[in-house]
């Protein structure tokens, strides 16, 4: 890792860093988009026969096999998957569901003044598609972590796609009840997600993370179908006064073994901390050919003046992860995709187990939103509802701003139930004199 002073002499190149990473809010997808339009045209005109095509090229799918994996396949996976492992991700499920279930908004009407009552309908989404990564690393967790919420929230379709599904993949599948699973991924999963074929309807939403051809594909389609959001590699900060340094050290190891290009910061004012840190992380990278990898082209190490700079450049980086020291700091946190508080919480719990989600905005986009949720797969839908008395309160107001914008329309659909009202009122007050 490379350990810079953001005070001092090296203050203007801490400076200079920090900009930098500050820019990584854009995913690097234009070289890409070229190839990746070809794969969503060609998907989107040929159906299946071009799907395909690209599956079989870019993911070895054979012509025999069939797109949609079986229920059977999954079951038999689950069966083959040895009994510890399926505890564990029973726990996980477990966790995720209920944590979905806390976070689930609720329906509400009120009574806003005389005559008017405002409410909200939390309605789920008709379809969702759920992209789960092969590459790699198999990932068994990102399942349950995208389809459960999907679950609690009351979808009524929930798709599952990944390229070359591994057994504990699948064996996750049929734990959270998927019933429609396709061995496709890549830019042609997306392309018949966004616009469908024969064999695979279209849906409504997609999320889930993949590589920058799945990053790419989704920002293209989505002026036709919903994303949740385009993520990045992974990216780690601690912030840490007085952490210990092999915890901390085990974090941003345990973060840069995602991926070559992952991001792994460590920001203190401690600057005998900060060495132990460095130490501590050459001695535990020592094996992991891909966090070695990370930690050299992304790895850093920033000191600063104080406490409160820590807090400064924490937020500035607006990371996917966060670790800090205790339940105070929470205090200054402004920008996270999710927080890990204290010593004896690694930030591998929140990837597996403890039910909050695991997939995260990167790229600084924990500015303008945050992990994946039970919100993501819901419209918050308002209501109203006046009666003649209400309308007689708030009308006036609301013809006088219409005419105010020149919307004489809006200014007469109000004034015409106004006049029937005041009539109606009249007819029954010449009704009781006589």
């Amino acid at each position: 890792m490379k350990t810079l002073a953001t005070f001092g002499r090296s203050a203007k190149r801490a400076e200079a860093l920090l900009r930098q990473l500050e820019e990584r809010s854009s995913v690097a997808t234009t070289q890409l988009e070229p190839a990746v339009r070809r794969i969503l045209l060609a998907v989107r005109r040929s159906g299946d026969a071009g799907l395909r095509r690209y599956a079989s090229k870019l993911d070895g799918l054979a012509a025999e096999t069939p797109l949609r994996v079986s229920r059977e396949e999954m079951a038999a996976a689950w069966r083959e998957t040895p009994k510890e492992l399926r505890q564990s991700l029973q726990i996980a499920a477990k966790n995720i569901r209920r944590f979905a279930q806390w976070q689930m908004p609720k329906n509400w009407t009120r009574k806003a003044e005389a005559g008017l009552q405002l409410g909200q309908r939390c309605l789920p989404l008709a379809s969702v598609g759920c992209y789960v990564p092969g590459g790699r690393y198999p990932l068994p967790s990102t399942l349950l972590m995208i389809v459960l919420p999907a679950q609690v929230a009351g979808v009524g379709r929930i798709v599952v796609v990944s390229p070359r599904p591994v057994k504990e993949t699948l064996a996750a599948a049929h734990l959270a009840g998927v019933t429609e699973f396709y061995r496709i991924g890549g830019a042609q999963a997306v392309a018949a997600l966004a616009y469908g074929t024969p064999s695979i309807p279209r849906v409504d939403k997609i999320v889930g993370p993949g590589n920058l051809y799945v990053t790419t594909a989704k920002k293209l389609v989505a002026f036709d179908c919903g994303i949740d959001m385009l993520a990045g590699p992974t990216e780690i900060v601690v912030a840490s006064e007085n952490g210990d340094s092999a915890f901390i050290a085990s974090d941003l190891v345990a973060q840069a073994e995602h991926d070559p290009n992952a991001l792994a910061v460590f920001v203190t004012s401690n600057a005998a901390l900060a060495r132990a840190v460095d130490l501590q992380v050459q001695k535990q990278a020592v094996g992991n050919a891909i966090a070695q990898q990370s930690l050299k082209k992304n790895g850093y190490i920033l000191i600063t003046a104080s406490p409160k700079d820590t807090a400064t450049v924490t937020n500035r980086l607006a990371p996917e992860h966060l670790s800090i020291d205790r339940e105070s700091d929470l205090q200054w946190v402004r920008h996270a995709g999710s927080i890990f508080i204290g010593a004896d919480t690694p930030q591998s719990m929140g990837d597996y187990i403890s039910g909050p989600n695991h997939v995260l905005p990167t790229g600084r986009i924990a500015r303008t939103r945050a992990g994946l949720s039970v919100y993501d797969f819901l419209r918050v839908v308002t209501t109203q509802s006046y009666t003649a008395k209400g309308l007689g309160i708030l009308g006036p107001h609301a013809i006088r701003i219409a005419e105010a914008e020149g919307l004489r329309g809006h200014a007469a659909s109000v004034r015409a139930r106004l006049q029937t009202a005041k009539a109606s009122s009249r007819k029954r007050k010449e009704a009781t004199a006589s």
